[in-house]
């Protein structure tokens, strides 16, 4: 089950009414434990969200994931146990699930390509050279390690999704404990040559939730970064 590992920092004071730039939004932001399943996401604020998942960078551009939303409350309800009984799943306004590729192919590297130069109005055979080399360089390893490639590029997608929400006041439980074989049976993933990665729930705290008012904690940068 996905825990947080942290509590809320102590040289911040406490406040989530106020106008935010990443900083802040990011100091604003927790794991939300408990959500009020009364409060939905507008669409508007999940579009944006979506939009900056869009725009996340990915190695080489490919993009090498899809992203579901899901609000069909049955079908959140059925992810609950597959997600170690986080409630969050099924009481959160939308459910994102973010999907690898299982492997790369030569057709998934062609189409990333021809989007390219269709937007950029250049010749289709622009980037031949290139794309060679990432066939060349993909299609000869194990599809484990090209998922694993995959799946950090969808965690890239995950944490952009994270910081929009907050940006917005909107708040999320990002998790990674679930049983991906199970998810991906249940989404039908296999056939779409996909493998589950991570879940977001999107949606607005409830005010008992436990962990709302404490205060985050984290390393002091002393601790953390290494000047060389």
């Amino acid at each position: 089950m996905y825990k947080a590992l942290f509590t809320r920092s102590t040289n911040i004071t406490f406040n989530r009414n106020i106008d935010m730039g990443l900083l802040e939004s990011s100091k604003w932001r927790y794991a939300t434990k408990k959500f009020d399943p009364s409060k939905k996401v507008s669409q508007e604020n999940v579009d944006k969200i979506i939009e900056a998942v869009n725009l996340a960078p990915t190695s080489s551009g490919l993009q090498p994931f899809q992203l579901l939303v899901i609000t069909d409350q049955k079908l959140k309800e059925q992810i609950v146990p597959i997600a170690a009984g986080q409630q969050q799943v099924a009481d959160g306004s939308h459910l994102l699930v973010f999907a690898a590729w299982d492997n790369y192919t030569a057709e998934r590297i062609e189409n990333a390509y021809k989007l390219i130069t269709e937007v950029r109005g250049q010749a289709p055979d622009t980037y031949k050279s290139y794309t060679d080399r990432l066939k060349a360089a993909y299609l000869n390893r194990p599809a484990e390690e090209n998922f694993a490639h995959t799946a950090r590029q969808a965690y890239i997608a995950f944490a952009y999704a994270i910081a929009m929400a907050a940006e917005l006041k909107v708040d999320t439980t990002p998790m990674e404990g679930f049983s991906n074989e199970e998810l991906d049976k249940l989404l039908n993933l296999q056939a779409k040559g996909l493998k589950s990665v991570l879940l977001l729930p999107l949606g607005y705290h409830a005010e008992d939730d436990w962990l709302l008012h404490l205060k985050k904690a984290r390393r002091p940068l002393s601790d953390l970064v290494i000047n060389l």
